[in-house]
């Protein structure tokens, strides 16, 4: 019986020793082969797991479109507040994929991003035939950009207008608004004061949006530096931009705003928008799970579109107006518009109040990307943009009435999309489900191996008892003194101890 303790300790004991170091090996080895196989499917390379994804997004991204119809044009023509009425949303699937993938010899990628837009007449509110008031966008834009040049000039155009019986507000189609509609006003400006509106052919807010890509872009791959994949190398060529004041605001950062490096900090993130011709940057707000799948939640500063007055960095993007608004003219042709964030979300009070029908909401209007932080993937986001025209009364230009100086809403959209289906499922097992698993697993091989090792002593403990107990003493018996010698004193001296006792 005590042998088969003794066997059984021995096994625990071993198993103890086993599950201990087995426990330590995945605490240490683990978090090494999972950054390996990061580091291995996220960068730019035609065999990593992300390329495909990369290459051809697979994520259903919506663009929800809101018009902002004027109820009273002819109050506002007069200088009242002008009324607006958000129409929509409008929405159209978006397809985006990469062509002419370049790769080049130092560590980057080249490549051109097209993106496809179809209307989704069951998710939207209304069809793209209903006529909506808005602004004569092309005439008030033209009117605001000759308001320097001489009189005649001005009242040339204003003639023109006339004759083409041109007004400061139109009645068209959310498909014309958008998509564009010709326009004969293009070749009597451009006649007027050649090369003040250098294009031809339809007008619209979207016309170059549709079937059209967003500039070549030359990333990292991350092959020899993980932690620059994906950041811009150059955009059209240039290192940075020369649409505003500063080399700062002219920087191209980060990346183009599809992917992140792996490992992020819960700090900030970059990337360039060509939209806003400028790079923007968000940052972090809190952890939130997507799915299951640990994310980054990212905003938008309340400085991102800050005038150079209320935060000096900013300074470079001006001239400027209230905070809140950015001015987008030196790369539209020095159109008088501005972009921001819905409804003038965070921005000045004085831009909602100079119109009626606004309702800032950060529920509805604030735009966030959430990012899977190990993978630098987004898992879920919404990109908010709205896009506004500065109109007046300019004079010289009879069309333009009274109409008092004011930042008019035109229109506001939302990019959005989210990992689902079975790249969901594949991302969520291979990235948080096995890493999981194993991450548990090395703790409880390192639990077991306690109670294993604790029971392997004790049943040592307890054999090693039952074998004394079966050899007891026998008192009456003694076993025969060593020879005397002079090098065992000690022992010469307990033997004669001992008999002396036995006679006692």
């Amino acid at each position: 019986m005590a042998a088969a303790r003794r066997r059984l300790s021995v096994g625990l004991g071993l198993a103890g020793a086993a599950c201990a170091l087995l426990g330590v090996c995945m605490l240490l080895v683990g978090p090494v082969i999972i950054k390996e196989q990061v580091v291995k499917n996220v960068r730019i390379d035609p065999g990593s797991m992300s390329f495909s994804m990369w290459k051809d997004i697979p994520v259903p991204f919506y663009m929800s479109v809101y018009l902002f119809e004027v109820l009273n044009p002819k109050e506002t023509l007069q200088g009242a507040k002008p009324a607006l009425n958000q129409r929509g949303p409008y929405v159209y699937r978006e397809f985006r994929y990469k062509t002419n993938i370049t790769f080049h010899d130092n560590d980057t990628v080249s490549f051109l991003e097209y993106r496809q837009l179809f209307f989704q007449p069951d998710m939207s509110n209304g069809s793209e035939e209903e006529h909506i008031v808005v602004p004569n966008i092309l005439m008030m834009g033209a009117a605001v950009m000759m308001e320097n040049l001489p009189n005649f000039v001005k009242f040339l155009l204003s003639g023109a207008l006339a004759g083409l019986k041109q007004e400061a507000f139109m009645n068209r189609t959310v498909k014309e608004i958008l998509w564009g509609y010709d326009d004969p006003l293009l070749d009597t400006i451009n006649t007027i004061v050649p090369g003040l509106i250098p294009f031809k052919g339809k007008f619209g807010l979207f016309v170059e949006l549709n079937n059209s890509n967003s500039g070549l872009f030359t990333v990292y791959t991350g092959m020899k530096n993980i932690s620059r994949v994906h950041m811009v190398d150059s955009w059209n060529g240039l290192k940075k931009v020369n649409y505003w004041q500063s080399s700062e605001c002219n920087m191209i950062n980060g990346t183009a705003g599809e992917m992140w490096p792996p490992f992020m900090s819960p700090t900030s993130l970059e990337f360039y928008s060509p939209d806003a011709c400028r790079s923007m940057t968000l940052v972090y707000e809190q952890s939130r799970k997507f799915e299951g799948v640990p994310t980054y939640r990212f905003v938008a500063p309340k400085t991102l579109f800050a005038n150079g007055t209320d935060y000096p960095p900013n300074e470079g993007f001006c001239p400027c107006m209230q905070s809140g608004i950015q001015n987008i003219s030196t790369c539209r042709l020095k159109a008088p518009m501005f972009i921001s964030h819905p409804h003038f979300y965070n921005a000045d009070p004085a831009l909602v109040d100079a119109v009626e029908g606004l309702h800032p909401s950060k529920d509805q209007h604030a735009l966030f990307l959430d990012v899977h932080p190990m993978t630098g993937i987004p898992m879920n986001c919404s990109i908010k943009l709205q896009l506004n025209q500065y109109i007046k009364r300019v004079s010289g230009i009879i069309q333009t009435g009274k109409i008092k100086p004011v930042v008019l809403p035109l229109l506001w959209f939302a990019e959005s999309g989210s990992i689902e289906g079975a790249v969901l499922k594949q991302f969520y097992t291979n990235l948080v489900l096995i890493p999981s698993l194993l991450d548990y697993l090395q703790y409880i091989f390192l639990g077991l191996s306690v109670p294993l090792v604790i029971s392997a002593a004790v049943l040592m403990a307890r054999s090693q008892g039952t074998a004394a107990k079966k050899s007891p003493r026998h008192p009456t018996m003694q076993s025969k003194p060593p020879p005397s010698s002079e090098t065992t004193p000690l022992l010469h001296d307990t033997a004669t101890l001992s008999q002396d006792d036995a006679e006692a």
